[in-house]
């Protein structure tokens, strides 16, 4: 092509546009023009990107005249309609909802683990995972590739912030709301008493507390995203039998999705083997001295770009099976970093052309 790409970052002024946009700036640059986008009433505002201040433009078809990609971190509903608008304007879209994921001709990718279905992209979109996905699969990926994956059972613990900056604040001011009584807690319905109708996004209070839900109803009883958590490690991996149990469960961390996984693989496991593919595969970091205090946890994930992975050991009953646990920024890796990094391979590829 020649020159650098033309850039749309669709969803520029939420908060994982936000760090789309921080990534932008603290990356190697490889794009020309830099479009930031997001809906009419933000249209017009100026933000800082790669050391300049750029102005917000309101998300319409002609936005992406000229456009080689176009990164949407957008509300499930904006994306369905939006994406394929971008597609048909010349853009490629990588797409961070869950809209996409599992239709069969958009490549569900982690430029680490399965960068080659990056190519087959009919639609002209790309959609980047879950973040709780992301994380566990940065760890899960090279231990199948040793053992060969056949089951997986996990328990997520999710940050407020994947429920967006209302998640964070009703966090925030229910921690405020319960802080210096050291009653709550005790008996029954006080925490709920001292919260109040003070629960953001949630159904239930989360300070003090941890609620065995996130995501939307699916049938059966399982919720959305432990429907996610069991079909799109599948695809990512090329498993389309692989047996998972999920649940997900909502815990008062600012930022870092956790995963609590056990493992059950094809062939007989063992822990040090298994510290050392991890220790040297790309994307993740091994922190995993439990007689040190050393876990992997979010409040020292936040803010980096790896999978933290720990707690490493073969099951007692089971010699092929591993049980580990796994954290991620949700924010950089599990979001914003993966789209970015997506848009990077992509660059790249029209950049040969």
């Amino acid at each position: 092509m020649g020159a650098q790409p033309t850039l749309a970052v669709v969803g520029a002024t939420g908060s994982v546009g936000t760090v789309m946009r921080e990534l932008l700036s603290s990356r190697r640059n490889v794009w020309g023009e830099i479009r930031l986008v997001a809906s009419a009433r933000s249209a017009g505002r100026r933000l800082p990107c790669r050391g300049e201040e750029l102005t917000v433009r309101e998300l319409t078809p002609d936005v992406f005249d000229g456009v080689d990609v176009a990164m949407f971190d957008v509300p499930e509903a904006v994306a369905a309609e939006w994406a394929p608008i971008a597609a048909a304007r010349g853009a490629t879209v990588v797409d961070n909802s869950a809209v996409f994921r599992l239709h069969g001709d958009v490549p569900l990718v982690i430029p680490e683990v399965n960068p080659g279905h990056l190519r087959y992209r009919p639609l002209g979109l790309t959609a980047s995972p879950n973040g709780t996905v992301t994380a566990m699969v940065m760890a899960l990926a090279p231990l199948h590739h040793e053992y060969g994956l056949r089951e997986l059972v996990i328990a997520s613990y999710q940050s407020v912030s994947g429920a967006g900056q209302a998640g964070v604040d009703a966090l925030h001011d229910q921690i405020t709301k319960v802080a210096g009584d050291r009653t709550l807690g005790s008996r029954p319905g006080n925490v709920r008493q001292a919260v109040g109708d003070d629960l953001g996004p949630f159904p239930a209070p989360l300070a003090l507390n941890v609620i065995p839900w996130s995501g939307e109803p699916a049938p059966l009883g399982w919720s959305s995203d432990e429907l996610k958590l069991r079909n799109e490690p599948r695809k990512i991996l090329g498993l389309p039998d692989l047996k998972v149990s999920a649940t997900c469960v909502r815990v008062p961390v600012v930022t870092g999705h956790s995963v609590a996984v056990h493992a059950v693989f094809g062939s007989e496991v063992d822990a040090d083997e298994s510290r050392a593919i991890l220790r040297n595969a790309p994307g993740v970091i091994l922190v995993d001295d439990p007689e040190a205090g050393e876990f992997p946890m979010p409040i020292d994930a936040v803010g980096t770009d790896p999978s933290w992975i720990g707690r490493i050991r073969r099951a007692m009953d089971d010699p092929r099976a591993l049980d580990l646990f796994i954290t991620g920024d949700n924010m950089r890796k599990g979001a914003a970093l993966n789209s970015v990094q997506l848009a990077e391979l992509i660059a790249a590829e029209l950049a040969k052309r």
